[in-house]
């Protein structure tokens, strides 16, 4: 029986974390971050180093005994940015250029519902 594994991605402008648990997301595999594998804290965002925990991730969790996974990509999302920040394209194409099977992968960012009211005041931010 293949055992199965979910990679949650959390990419924001800052810094991108691999967090890969099993199926039922309960228990924690492998939990690496960009900032952990550069020595610059000014390149956690950026694409090559979360290229690199990717693939510590996945080795990580090859070893544990995960052959399937399924993708979720979360940006920071609410009332930040929507959109993952650059390190979230390369550590999916690393982990899909590994030994690992790909399933699903989804975007799984908070959308808020008319919730809080967005700071800036009654007329907005002016610049």
């Amino acid at each position: 029986m293949t055992k199965k594994g979910i990679v949650n991605i959390y990419s924001s402008f800052n810094n991108t974390i691999l967090h890969i648990t099993d199926a039922t997301g309960a228990e924690t595999i492998s939990r690496i971050s960009a900032g952990m594998v550069t020595d610059k804290g000014r390149l956690q965002g950026s694409p090559f180093p979360a290229m690199k925990a990717a693939k510590q991730a996945v080795d990580e969790a090859m070893e544990k005994g995960i052959e399937k996974v399924d993708i979720q990509v979360r940006a920071p999302g609410g009332q930040k940015q929507k959109m993952p920040g650059k390190g979230a394209q390369p550590a999916i194409r690393a982990i899909s250029r590994s030994d690992l099977e790909v399933g699903n992968i989804e975007d799984v960012t908070p959308v808020p519902h008319d919730g809080c009211r967005a700071k800036g005041g009654k007329r907005g931010r002016r610049v």
